[in-house]
């Protein structure tokens, strides 16, 4: 480090802070000439300053710092920078943009500071004196805030042009030809406060980002980047991707579950008691294959739902958490949020098919492939509509079972067929020989927050996987976005490997009108044990053109860095991938065959499953009786407000029947990796 130091204040002077002619030209006096320091100001532009010059910028570990060119463009409100003077005319090597930015010094070397970016990016800067390091960061806070401020100004008289608009729509009669609940002028009312909100976030999201960012990288040490670029993006709290590509978590076999600070250590030492120490108490024999259709068909919203819709959309603010508003009964759809979950199962086959890999690489890629095409049959429809809530101890049962025969890849790399399941498997002659039956259960094992608890094995196949989802609404305008807040853990017991993964977020469209649901965010998928992950991308549509319902996904072998899979197309649609091998395979998802779950009759099932917990609620929705299916949720809700103030009086705490709380997550209660 001390070398590369001293290498970057060495050579010509030319382009250096420091020389004379460059002290006059930052006071006026000196005209720039081969572009030593260009300082454009004029004595009415004290806040529009056109500055350049040479600062050493922090590139990474190995290379340290490097003499780099910058350039302040007031105009663009960026900060470029080029390889040398000479080259400054060509396109930048990188650029930072300043609105929303902030400048701090750093302590960590002597004249450095830092400028944080709104998108997460900084750069780490240095000058040759205190003078000039002054000088820098005072003209990008000026630039800075310039914008700050006219932005400040447009929001305020914003804000007063809204405000006026509310206040005459309120005062007009409650009845008339132009009343105050009529629908053009709620629908007004409604996306007026919904736009300044939108505005008004995105300044504070950017403004928080910024701080967090200078935060983070303030209080941290220097690390290494392979980029000139520097990101400030924390880290999951899953095992990292840096930690794989280092080498810190691979080279060994050591399964994760036995590592006691891994995000997914397993105790081994749970309680156990009498309900908690046996399999669940259900009868699968009574199981009949289910007949249900989850399908939405309704066009949209009616006109005389829509002023309810307009009427609630105007009490909300922006980014409002929607967890305890009463939502409109008419919007929901007829299965449970637990019932949803298990949907994502609705290809079994192509599931299970991912322990059969015969190499690390075929079987993350098989889960790969499976998590891009569960989706489209859990978010059944084209019309948004919401899940029920789940009520608190709530829990859904069921069970697929596939043939063998049926229990195929989607691709396999190998010369010969792969095996159907794990050879320990083939050569068994226990019960299951002729199909492998994967059991599913799902239990709400918290209410605030709202956490979902669920868990899905087949002991045939040696699989199973273990997640906890916490769902939190917040109220983006026009849109409804959900955030699923957890992770989930897939368990190849034959291959002793783990595979962390996360969920992307829902988003409700358009509730005005047609509403639909599309997907988004950056999802992550994790084998420490293998040293593979997967990064998928579901793309949120543009507010101008652009597709809806992409995904892209990327599988790679971290010691390598090596692509080993891509994968591009639509969650619901046809997806295309692509191997290392040079080979492609397209999979349309409305195509792949769909295998039933089998449930028990509604007689036969308990008062908290969901089919039986639900049916009059679901009854009077498909007969179209609103009324009576709103009466029916409200009795639901207020039973669980009785008993939740029952077991607060008698200090009793909730203890869900399937599942334990092991640090931040809850886990199944007698899981196949502790029975194996």
């Amino acid at each position: 480090m001390e070398k590369a130091l001293n290498v970057s204040h060495a050579g010509s002077s030319k382009g250096k802070w420091g020389n004379p002619a460059q002290r006059q030209a930052r006071s006026g006096s000196y005209s720039p000439g081969s572009g030593a320091v260009s300082d454009t100001t004029h004595p009415s532009q004290t806040q529009k300053r056109h500055l350049e010059g040479v600062l050493n910028k922090y590139t990474n570990l190995l290379q340290g710092w490097q003499s780099r060119y910058f350039v302040l463009d007031p105009e663009l409100v960026q900060l470029q920078y080029f390889i040398s003077e000479h080259s400054k005319n060509q396109k930048p090597r990188g650029s930072l943009p300043l609105i929303g930015s902030s400048v701090a010094p750093s302590d960590e070397f002597p004249f450095m500071f830092t400028v944080f970016a709104a998108n997460g990016d900084l750069f780490k800067l240095r000058a040759c004196d205190a003078r000039e390091q002054q000088m820098w960061m005072t003209q990008l806070q000026l630039c800075a805030r310039r914008h700050s401020d006219s932005s400040a100004k447009v929001m305020s008289q914003a804000e007063g042009q809204q405000k006026n608009l509310v206040n005459s729509i309120e005062s007009l009669p409650s009845r008339g030809p132009l009343s105050s609940l009529d629908q053009d002028l709620l629908l007004l009312k409604a996306t007026s406060a919904a736009t300044l909100s939108c505005l008004g976030e995105c300044l504070s999201i950017l403004q928080h980002n910024v701080c967090q960012a200078a935060q983070h990288i303030t209080h941290s040490h220097m690390q290494g980047s392979n980029s000139d670029n520097i990101s400030g993006w924390s880290r999951p709290k899953a095992p990292s991707e840096d930690q794989v590509k280092n080498g810190e978590l691979t080279g060994h076999n050591t399964s994760v579950r036995n590592q006691p600070h891994s995000p997914v250590h397993r105790n081994n030492e749970r309680l156990k008691d009498s309900e908690n120490s046996s399999r669940e108490s259900v009868d699968h024999s009574e199981e009949i294959t289910d007949t249900e259709d989850n399908e939405e068909e309704d066009l949209g919203v009616l006109d005389d739902q829509r002023s309810v819709i307009l009427h609630l959309l105007s009490q909300l603010k922006l980014g409002m958490d929607l967890t305890r508003v009463v939502l409109p009964t008419f919007i929901l759809e007829k299965r449970s949020l637990l019932e949803m979950y298990a949907n994502f199962m609705a290809h079994p086959d192509v599931f299970l098919a991912i322990t059969s890999g015969a190499t690390p690489e075929e079987r993350i890629i098989r889960f790969v492939e499976y998590y891009l095409t569960a989706f489209h049959e859990g978010r059944k429809g084209a019309v948004a509509k919401k899940p029920y809530n789940p009520i608190l101890g709530e829990s859904f049962h069921c069970t697929w079972d596939v043939p063998r025969d049926k229990v195929r890849p989607l691709r396999s790399t190998n010369s010969s067929p792969a095996p159907l399941v794990p050879q320990s498997v083939q050569t068994a002659s226990n019960e299951g020989v002729g199909a492998c039956r994967l059991h599913f259960v799902a239990e709400q094992v918290s209410h605030h927050p709202p956490v979902s608890g669920f868990y899905c094995e087949c002991k045939e196949c040696g699989i199973c996987v273990n997640t906890h989802v916490w769902t939190k609404s917040k109220f983006m305008g026009m849109s409804i976005g959900v955030s699923m807040v957890g992770e989930g853990v897939l368990h190849l017991l034959e291959h002793d490997e783990e595979y962390v993964f996360t969920l992307p977020s829902a988003y409700a469209r358009s509730i005005l009108t047609v509403p639909w649901v599309e997907l988004g965010g950056k999802v992550s998928i994790c084998c420490v044990n293998s040293g593979y992950s997967a990064a998928v991308t579901f793309h949120t549509k543009p507010f101008y053109g652009g597709k809806v319902h992409r995904v892209t996904a990327e599988v790679k072998h971290n010691p390598t860095g090596t692509i080993v899979c891509k994968a591009q197309g639509e969650w619901n649609g046809t997806l295309e991938f692509t191997y290392s091998s040079g080979e492609t395979k397209v999979i349309d998802t409305s195509k792949l065959p769909v295998i039933k779950k089998k449930i028990r009759p509604l007689e036969k099932q308990g008062q908290y499953e969901s089919r039986r917990l639900w049916q009059h609620v679901t009854v009077a929705l498909k007969a179209g009786d609103i009324d009576t299916a709103t009466e029916h949720k409200h009795q639901l809700e207020e039973r669980q407000r009785r008993e939740g103030k029952q077991r607060a009086a008698s200090s009793t705490p909730w203890k869900p029947k399937y599942f334990i709380k092991e640090g931040e997550g809850w886990v199944y209660h007698n899981p196949l990796w502790k029975t194996k």
